[in-house]
């Protein structure tokens, strides 16, 4: 495993990491303490130092299971996220009023002092313009209950626009499937040192290159659920692609790079960019955990293949999705 520096924090973290949405419970399946357990002990013996959880994954019990973990291991850092876990989401969850209370809540579930990195989750965009929203976080980590926050955002516009305030981190969706984070963001972050955590990075599942025109997710799942953003922001799902489209354009690339294992280099092709300070890929038990971490020890991508990646996003997936996100 290789680490690198995430922004301004002075943590170096793995660059292949672990997500915890779907920890211990694949989507639309119950929590399974000790799978989550499992999976989080098996990500650390792989070098894994960094998780990324969130106040309402598993209606908390990820950041209750990551929190007795950190009793045991005092060298994993983490990001958890607030402002979601209850419906329908709005801008107040984000007040100064609720960010107190969500980070209280959070610190109870992980049992700790003080929060490594809190990370708006989500919010909406009205919210960046909210500056009290940001003023009470500064208030928080002078008063010792946080370290270090951040966002997690839907677009790029909304990831520039975060970068007004005193962050330290940006969570946003990058893959193969969506390439326009690179073309301005990325320089903006590493001119403010702001670390980058990417999300979604096999655009559920598409970029494993297993899925088919057959295949099917439980009535449960947001695969199945949430493909026209029924339920939260289409672009969680599949990275915004039609699912149909997507398993082509992976095909595609299946084919014209050489591989049959299409999730490992989707990972290192995101860390390509040095901008990149972690790939948070998810895991629900330990068998996946390998398959993510080898990422970080294959060979850079040629020039060539780089190349293929942007014609196969050029030919199916930049219209419309580079011009939503």
């Amino acid at each position: 495993m290789k680490y690198r520096q995430f922004g301004n924090t002075g943590y170096k973290i793995s660059e292949v990491s672990l997500g915890t949405w779907q920890l211990g419970g694949k989507w639309g399946l119950p929590f399974s303490e000790k799978d989550a357990m499992a999976t989080l002990a098996e990500a650390y013996d792989q070098g894994v130092n960094f998780f990324d959880t969130a106040d309402g994954y598993q209606g908390g019990a990820s950041e209750r299971t990551v929190g007795q973990f950190l009793k045991r291991h005092s060298d994993i850092h983490y990001t958890t996220k607030i402002g979601r876990k209850e419906a329908p989401l709005t801008a107040d969850h984000f007040s100064p009023k609720s960010i107190d209370r969500y980070v209280d809540e959070s610190l109870k579930n992980l049992g700790v002092d003080a929060l490594d990195t809190v990370l708006l989750h989500c919010p909406p965009t009205q919210v960046l313009y909210q500056p009290e929203t940001f003023f009470e976080l500064d208030r928080l980590k002078k008063a010792g209950k946080i370290r270090h926050y951040g966002v997690s955002v839907e677009k790029v516009e909304e990831a520039i626009k975060a970068m007004d305030y005193d962050i330290s981190a940006i969570e946003i969706i990058f893959n193969m499937f969506r390439l326009r984070p690179a073309n301005l963001f990325f320089d903006l972050a590493k001119q403010h040192n702001i670390g980058i955590l990417a999300r979604v990075p096999l655009a559920s599942g598409l970029l494993s290159g297993k899925y088919t025109a057959e295949t099917t997710f439980a009535p449960t799942d947001h695969r199945t659920n949430n493909r026209h953003g029924q339920h939260f922001d289409q672009g969680e799902t599949f990275s915004g692609v039609d699912f149909l489209t997507g398993v082509k354009a992976a095909d595609e690339l299946k084919t014209r790079l050489k591989t049959d294992n299409l999730a490992a280099l989707a990972l290192r092709y995101i860390l390509m960019y040095d901008a990149v300070s972690a790939v948070i890929p998810g895991a629900s038990n330990p068998n996946q955990i390998e398959r993510n971490t080898t990422a970080a020890d294959l060979p850079a991508l040629s020039n060539q293949q780089m190349a293929i990646v942007r014609d196969v996003y050029d030919q199916y997936i930049k219209n419309p999705v580079e011009y939503r996100w």
